[in-house]
This record gives structure tokens, sequence and C-alpha cells, in this order.
């Protein structure tokens, strides 16, 4: 049974944003419960997944207040920004899907020598110390520094950057397809008539 009803597109499109609001919220949650319990110290990551939170929150909001009223500017500016979201999204995702061994380390040492914050957490999380070798002149937040041998981050990193990077393409890729099931969504509910409206009314 296909979905062409005024009412039917409504609340599909509503249905949609409320996903959106219900993971906006889980990512600011989870990031500030990860600062909150220490697990993560990096201001920037955890602010960066904030960032993203709050803006899928009004992006999604827009989107409700837009479905809901049916609000042809604001379901339009809608449309053009979760576009533009599934542009971006779909290529991270792919990218993350399609990177090599050799792509994936030079990125994770990048993302290693840019935050010591980040350095410190690794290295407490993991057990491990240093990224390609341990240097026993600088100081390590791993447990296993003080007392026995401890072994580089990169190697531990390595065994599940693979697995991770699958599993956020993935889960990125499914919802660039929500985000464009959304935009075909806005685009036809915005040229419906309202039943409940003046028959004679031009949208």
């Amino acid at each position: 049974m296909s979905c062409s009803g005024f009412t039917c597109s409504k609340n599909c499109l509503c249905a949609i944003n409320l996903l959106y609001v219900m993971v906006s919220m889980l990512m600011i949650g989870i990031a500030a419960w990860g600062k909150w319990f220490g697990l993560v110290s990096s201001f920037q990551v955890v602010g960066g997944i904030i960032g993203v939170g709050v803006f899928l929150f009004f992006v999604a909001l827009a989107g409700l207040i837009g479905a809901i009223k049916h609000h042809q500017v604001l379901l339009f500016f809608y449309m053009i920004i979760l576009f533009l979201v599934f542009v971006v999204q779909f290529s991270v995702s792919s990218a993350c899907l399609a990177i090599n061994k050799e792509q994936q380390n030079h990125l994770l040492e990048v993302g290693w020598n840019n935050s010591r914050s980040t350095q410190r957490d690794v290295e407490k999380s993991l057990d491990c110390c240093g990224f390609s070798h341990v240097d026993v002149n600088e100081t390590c937040a791993a447990a296993c520094f003080s007392h026995t041998k401890c072994d580089t981050c990169a190697a531990k990193i390595q065994e599940h950057a693979g697995e991770v990077l699958r599993f956020v393409g993935g889960i990125g890729l499914f919802f660039s397809f929500t985000e464009i099931l959304g935009v075909w969504l806005t685009y036809r509910y915005r040229n419906q008539k309202d039943p409940r409206a003046n028959p004679s009314a031009f949208l």
C-alpha cells in the first residue's frame, strides 16, 4: 500500500523527524556522560559531538514544525539543509567503508598527534603507551607503564579500527538513505493540498 495521501505523508515526515530528535538527544547525552565520568577528557571531541547533536536537533525541530503546520517556507529550507547533510554524510560514510589499511594508519597517527588529551584517554582506556613506539622518558597514563612492559597504542587501535570504521560507515550510510527519503517526502508533502483547507485555495 503506497503512502500517497496528505495525512500519510505528514505522519511519515513527523516520524522521521522524531527519530532525528531522539538520535540528537542520544548524541548529546552520550557526549555529556563521557565527559562527566572522565571517559573522554578532550573538549574538542565532546564539543564536536554535542555541536553535531544540537545542529541535528534544530534541523529535526524545523522539519517537525514545518510538517505539523504545513509551512511552505520552513519545509523548503528544511529540504535544502537535509539534502546538504545527506551529501556530506553519504560522502563520509563511503570514505569510511572504502579506506585502506595505509590510509587508516595515516589518519590514526594524524589524530593521535593533534591532541594530547586524546592520547591520555586512549592510553588509559587501552592500557598502552605511545603510538608506534614506547618512550620511557615521557609520562604515560596507562597502568602498565609503572610496572610492566607496555604495548604500543597503534597495535591495539588497529585491531578494532577497521571494524569501527565499517560500523560507523554502515550506520552513516543507513541514516543517509533516511535523509534522502525525508527530502523526497518533504518535496511531495509541500505540493499536496490540505484536505481540511479551502478547496479553492492555491498552494
